[in-house]
């Protein structure tokens, strides 16, 4: 079985594809919205390089305001 990193790196791949269909897209991105995802060895993680990351992330343009609030969120609730 594939890791849940590796999923989810295809189908952000499928999104960003130009050869991909829109339905094709639309679907990972509903897989994306709806599946969890997220690694579940965080705790595994150097805290100090995970709130770094999610800073620097708060700091690119290219990063949606939606996508940002949520980052907002996990610092909140992981206590950095």
């Amino acid at each position: 079985m594939a890791s849940a990193s590796r999923v989810s790196g295809g189908l952000k791949a499928a999104i960003t594809n130009p050869n991909v269909s829109p339905e094709a897209k639309d679907r990972a991105q509903e897989r994306l919205d709806h599946e969890d995802f997220a690694p579940h060895d965080l705790h595994l993680k150097n805290p100090e390089r995970v709130l770094a990351g999610l800073k620097g992330a708060l700091k690119n343009p290219n990063v949606s305001e939606e996508k940002k609030e949520e980052i907002h969120g996990k610092i909140d609730e992981s206590g950095f």
